[in-house]
C-alpha cells in the first residue's frame, strides 16, 4: 500500500475542520517505541489501537483486533478516545496504531499537529462522505441553502442534531453556520454518536423532520431513505478515505502486526456488514468475529 510522506504542505490545502478531543488516549510517553511490548518483530506481544466511538471506527477496529489476536497471535488493548487524544496517543506513542483517520479535510489539522511523528500506511476505506443529512420525506429540503428558509427552521426548530464536540463534523458544521450566514437563529446540539442515531430513527419512525450531522459509511443509510442535503460552499468537502496510522517503530518492534496494518483494506460494504450486526444487538466483539469467519479469503491476504 502506498504511504504518504506527511508534511505541513499537504494539510495546508485542507480546511482547518478537525476539532480538539477531550481527555487522554493513554498515559502518554516519549515519541517512538513505547506503544507495544516486544521487540523482536515475531509474533505476538501486546498491541494497543485507539480509536473514536463512531459505529464505522468501532466496526473497523474490532476487526483489526481480532485479526490481530485470532491470526497473529497479540493481546490487543482498545482505547477509545476522543479524536485529539486519539492522534496524539500514536504521535506519543501510548498507543501503537489506529484505523480511524478521515483525510483529507475531517482530521486536517490534527495531521498538521502530528503529522512529523506518525507514519500513514494510506488508506483502508475509500469512498467517505460527511455532511448534513436528512430523511427523503423532506422534500423541499435539499441544499444547506434551503435552511434559510423560516419553514425549514421552524420545522425543526432551528436546530441541527450533532455528535461529540471532539468530532472533525462538528467544527465543519460551526463553520457552515458562520459560512451560510445561520449562526444566530440555529443551533448545533452537541450529543454523541448514539444519540445522534437514536433521535434520527425516533423522528424517522413518526415522519417528523430532523436535520443530523452524517457520515457514510453508516447503518442508518441502510435502514432507512436518507440524504445528504446539498453544499454549494463546499464547507464539507468532497470524498474523503479513512486511513491507518501507527506509531514510528512499530516496524522494527512488530514487523507482522505492521504488515497486517499496512495490508488492511476494505469496502463500505463490508464495513456496513459489521456496523448492522452491532445495531441489531450483537457484541462488536461477536460481529467482528463473524465477519472475519466469512470472509477468510480477504482476512488471509492482510496476513499473507
Amino acid at each position: 500500500m502506498k504511504k504518504w510522506k506527511l508534511g505541513i504542505t499537504m494539510v495546508a490545502m485542507a480546511s482547518m475542520l478537525a476539532a480538539c478531543g477531550g481527555g487522554s488516549g493513554g498515559s502518554g510517553g516519549e515519541t517512538g517505541n513505547t506503544g507495544g511490548s516486544g521487540g523482536s518483530g515475531s509474533s505476538g506481544g501486546e498491541l494497543k489501537l485507539a480509536y473514536v466511538a463512531w459505529d464505522s471506527e468501532i466496526a473497523s477496529t474490532y476487526v483489526v483486533k481480532e485479526v490481530l489476536e485470532e491470526k497473529l497471535g497479540y493481546k490487543v488493548t482498545m482505547l477509545q478516545v476522543d479524536a485529539g487524544p486519539m492522534w496524539a496517543g500514536i504521535a506519543d506513542g501510548s498507543a501503537d496504531a489506529m484505523v480511524a483517520a478521515w483525510l483529507p479535510t475531517t482530521h486536517a489539522s490534527y495531521l498538521e499537529t502530528y503529522g512529523e511523528r506518525v507514519e500513514d500506511l494510506g488508506p483502508n476505506l475509500d469512498g467517505t462522505r460527511i455532511g448534513l443529512v436528512v430523511p427523503t420525506y423532506m422534500e423541499d429540503v435539499n441544499s444547506i441553502e434551503d435552511l434559510k428558509n423560516t419553514d425549514a427552521g421552524a420545522a425543526v426548530d432551528y436546530t441541527i442534531t450533532g455528535i461529540e464536540p471532539g468530532a472533525g463534523i462538528m467544527m465543519s458544521t460551526e463553520k457552515v453556520l458562520d459560512d451560510y450566514e445561520l449562526r444566530g437563529e440555529w443551533t448545533l446540539l452537541e450529543s454523541s454518536s448514539a444519540a445522534m442515531a437514536q433521535q434520527l430513527q425516533n423522528a424517522y419512525a413518526n415522519e417528523d423532520p430532523i436535520i443530523v450531522t452524517g457520515w457514510t459509511p453508516h447503518w442508518k443509510f441502510a435502514s432507512m431513505d436518507l440524504k445528504y442535503l446539498e453544499d454549494p460552499l463546499n464547507v464539507y468537502g468532497g470524498d474523503e478515505q479513512i486511513h491507518t496510522f501507527v506509531r514510528q517503530g512499530l516496524q522494527d518492534d512488530h514487523a507482522d502486526a505492521y504488515a497486517m496494518l499496512d495490508k488492511f483494506n476494505w469496502t463500505p460494504d463490508d464495513m456496513a456488514e459489521v456496523m448492522v450486526e452491532i445495531m441489531e444487538g450483537k457484541s462488536p466483539e461477536e460481529a467482528a468475529k463473524d465477519w472475519v469467519a466469512a470472509n477468510d479469503d480477504k482476512v488471509s491476504a492482510w496476513v499473507e
